[in-house]
Formats: structure tokens, C-alpha cells, sequence
């Protein structure tokens, strides 16, 4: 049994994989000892963002 995600869902979920992937960087990065770049974590808030807005509207 297969079950398809509309494409709207699909982007939802990429956009929340983006901002996951960027926040375990910008915690694992320091503990490296890398400077992290502060725009890693705009575009993780971004794409928080969007990915809220559109779900706060009921298009997901």
C-alpha cells in the first residue's frame, strides 16, 4: 500500500529539514571549533517561517 504526499506537504517537509539540519549545525559547528556564520541560522528561521505560515493558514 502506497501513500503520496500532495507536493504542498513535501515542500513543507523540506523546508522543516532545512531548518533542522542548520540548527544541528550551528549547535555540532562550536564544538568543532568552526565559527558558524550567523546567516545559517537566518535562513533556518526563514525557513522555520515560511514552513509555519503556511501551515498557520491551513495550506499544508
Amino acid at each position: 500500500m502506497s501513500t503520496q504526499m500532495s507536493p504542498q506537504k513535501i515542500v513543507i517537509f523540506i523546508l522543516y529539514a532545512i531548518a533542522l539540519a542548520m540548527g544541528v549545525a550551528v549547535i555540532v559547528l562550536p564544538i568543532l571549533g568552526q565559527a558558524v556564520d550567523l546567516s545559517l541560522v537566518g535562513i533556518a528561521l526563514f525557513c522555520l517561517g515560511v514552513a509555519g505560515l503556511n501551515t498557520a493558514t491551513g495550506k499544508s
